[in-house]
């Protein structure tokens, strides 16, 4: 959703996060049936009039003409009314998954931004990101909250898409654990989480025009599988379906996704609520959709007055709004959303910080050390740090993510647009500033700034100094792609005459996903930064100088060229919601062909080509060095792997055990099946168990899983490039639902 159109701490043991389908706890059964019985219950006591409470709200800002915004919401994303009479607590909902959106400035108060999920994504940290989720939600639930629209987790099947720094990456297995725990977190402060945009939200422009369209079975072990994994891990409360079409209908009355895919195949229990201005007819409540959220943006409100008239006179409808309520009231019980409401209060915003701190320190990705430029020495005579508002803070997102710290932004850059909310999603740069941290650490160096508007004069400045450190950045918002993966405003050209002029040049990038590098062998050294948070120029400038080790790991992969991709051309670039609105008002479709690559997105797009990326999925460098020993797989009921990992190098660090299933009994394939992040000391090691679930092995046939029997080949990886020995292991069949 966007304004313009709605519309501390590092790892304190040994093994930080294991990438396995075993790595978060279902809520107990006990509780579950609990949560049935008392929705159960609370909906036969419903009167009539109180039927169609729960399956609407609005969207509480004053700028909407003819809306009413009731006492008791917050100014935020949405409202939803309670029951007073039944002690069901209305839902009071905030955007967004990276910290507690600002909401176009109307409350004035502020919060802590976690860097992009890019940056979380690189992490490869579960445990770290479950605790940045409940961080989130305790700020959310200080701001009287109890509803967060957080949980993106749609693969990025293209890294031009607008919202690409809003999701974790491309791999279905890593983007759902890490999903997963971020949902989990929230929800253990018992503030209701969505899983969202379901599904196929693969590009901004168009958005609510554009038809996905794809096969049942690609589909299933792809976007499908990320956003099971997710739900099986995190349990949220709500789905959140998406703007866009799939297989030619809207993904918010889409009868395929919620009702057999969602209802039926994975029996989710919880509530499917629309994004804001999703909703077109009645009858999307058949499709499985429960609410209709932010209902003044669409033509009406259909779950209203229209709904219960349905009710009234067709028993389908009436047997449908009895299971809509019973889904929210399930949710707002499991969660503890009437036992725990939310209490407006202190927030300590230092201790928050350092959790995004942490997310930061683990999140950088080094690319590239050419000579061992890094870390940088604290005796360095000179630096000149070069473009990117690096005297004032670091970049993040905009749209319905955009967090505003306590006080303001640092630097806030209008983008124009038109309406009452487009000055509202402006280009926003948070402290810390790189600048102040860079001084503060190299506090004899000369240390000075120049804005690097002028490919000159940053290389005559470049020139001066004992080392260049340039911060590029490319800024992405929702409801639009980028049109390329260039970097904005000229900044090419100043990375370029920079590295001519010296080089020791350093490039620091603030980025929402993947971008091309016509420089880059003439630099020393490449920083993956994403959109650092609260406190991301104080993490880059300790990589900077070895304060911090990079542990990052590429959740995405970079393409050498446009070319490389599956679609070189940007579908629809260039048009207008002007231009999609017409065409749709004339019956018009917008498909996107996603059979293209079918399943096989990023990595296993690159490895089916035979392409080489500029940076593969999955890769990252580090200040020392790892040795990983002789994998080994164990079979049975329940397979995993093993392999012990050493620190070869003179600095602690962390090393991202990456287990990639390479082929099976019907031949070669490259799928990541699991994950571990252990940190190891100097001449230490540690072992890596990485339990192995039996969907990374199966193919998807008619929504049953298959797996034949037979030998599956498996390499532990230091990226989706770079694996070592293949280890065989003998699998029985199996084939379940």
């Amino acid at each position: 959703m966007t304004f313009r159109h709605r519309r501390a701490v590092a790892c304190a043991v040994l093994l930080c996060s294991a990438g396995s389908i075993g790595a978060q706890t279902a809520p107990p059964r006990t509780e579950a049936a609990s949560a049935d019985r008392r929705a159960t219950d609370t909906e036969r006591r419903m009167q009539t009039d109180e039927r169609t409470v729960l399956t609407h709200g609005l969207w509480a800002i004053p700028l909407i003409p003819n809306v009413t915004i009731p006492a008791e919401a917050v100014l935020g994303a949405g409202y939803v009314s309670g029951i007073p009479r039944l002690n069901v607590p209305a839902l009071i909902e905030t955007d967004a998954s990276l910290g507690v959106s600002y909401i176009a400035g109307l409350r004035k108060d502020g919060a802590t931004a976690l860097p992009s999920a890019t940056a979380m994504g690189s992490t490869w940290n579960p445990d770290l990101i479950r605790r940045g989720g409940a961080m989130i939600a305790g700020e959310a639930r200080a701001k009287g909250f109890n509803v967060l629209l957080g949980g993106g987790i749609n693969l990025m099947r293209d890294p031009r898409n607008g919202r690409t720094f809003e999701y974790f990456g491309e791999d279905p297995l890593h983007s759902g654990l890490l999903g997963g725990a971020a949902i989990a977190g929230v929800q253990s402060q018992h503030v209701l989480s969505t899983v969202k945009h379901f599904a196929l939200n693969a590009q901004e422009t168009g958005r609510h025009a554009v038809d996905g369209r794809i096969a049942d079975d690609a589909f299933r072990v792809s976007d499908l599988l990320a956003f099971e994994i997710a739900i099986d891990q995190g349990r949220p409360g709500a789905v959140m379906c998406a703007y866009n079409r799939v297989n030619g209908a809207p993904a918010c009355g889409s009868d395929y996704l919620l009702n057999r895919v969602l209802k039926r195949d994975w029996r989710y229990p919880g509530f499917v609520m629309s994004d804001w201005g999703a909703v077109g007819a009645v009858d999307d409540a058949l499709a499985g959709l429960d609410q209709q959220s932010g209902a003044q943006i669409d033509k009406q409100v259909f779950f209203g007055a229209p709904l219960a008239a349905a009710a009234a006179r067709d028993p389908a409808y009436a047997a449908r709004v009895a299971d809509m309520n019973l889904r929210i009231l399930r949710s707002i019980y499991a969660i503890g959303l009437d036992a725990h409401p939310p209490v407006k209060g202190a927030i300590d915003f230092a201790a928050n910080a350092a959790v995004a701190r942490a997310v930061e320190d683990e999140g950088i990705v080094l690319l590239r050390n050419r000579d061992a430029l890094l870390p940088l020495s604290k005796d360095v005579a000179s630096i000149v740090v070069i473009g990117g508002y690096a005297d004032a803070g670091v970049l993040s997102g905009g749209g319905s993510t955009q967090v505003q710290p306590v006080g303001g932004p640092a630097v806030s850059l209008p983008m124009g647009g038109e309406g009452p909310l487009a000055k509202y999603n402006n280009q926003t740069f948070h402290g810390t500033a790189p600048l102040a941290a860079i001084r503060a650490l190299a506090p004899n160096a000369k240390v000075t700034f120049v804005d690097g508007r002028y490919p000159a004069e940053a290389a005559a400045a470049a020139a001066r100094a004992d080392v260049a450190i340039v911060f590029a950045t490319q800024w992405m918002a929702e409801g639009a792609d980028v049109p390329d993966l260039s970097l904005p405003g000229g900044q090419d050209a100043t990375i370029t005459a920079v590295a001519a002029a010296n080089p020791k040049t350093i490039v620091v990038l603030e980025t929402g996903g993947p971008v091309l590098m016509p420089w880059l062998d003439r630099t020393g050294a490449v920083l993956e930064a994403w959109y650092g948070g609260a406190k991301g120029g104080d993490a880059i400038a300790a990589t900077l100088f070895g304060d911090v080790n990079p542990s990052g790991r590429l959740p995405v992969t970079f393409p050498a060229s446009l070319e490389q991709l599956p679609r070189p051309a940007l579908p629809y670039a260039g048009m207008i919601d002007r231009d999609f609105a017409a065409g749709l008002a004339a019956g018009k479709s917008y498909p996107i062909d996603y059979d293209v690559e079918g399943a096989d997105v990023g990595y296993r797009w690159f490895a089916r080509k035979g392409t080489t990326p500029l940076f593969p999925f999955g890769f990252g460098l580090s200040y020392t060095t790892f040795d990983h020993s002789t994998l080994k797989v164990m079979g049975g009921s329940s397979p995993r792997a093993t392999a012990t990992i050493r620190n070869t190098g003179a600095r602690a660090g962390s090393e991202v055990a990456q287990l990639y299933l390479v082929s099976t009994p019907a031949g070669r394939t490259l799928r990541l099946t699991g994950f571990a992040k252990v940190a190891v000391q100097p001449g230490g090691a540690a072992t890596a168990t990485i339990p192995i679930d039996p969907r990374l092995l199966a193919d998807s046939r008619n929504g049953r899983w298959t797996m034949p029997a037979g030998a599956y080949g498996f390499a532990l990886g230091r990226s989706a490039t770079d694996l070592g020995p293949v280890v065989t292991v003998t699998l029985p069949a199996r084939q379940w639902r």
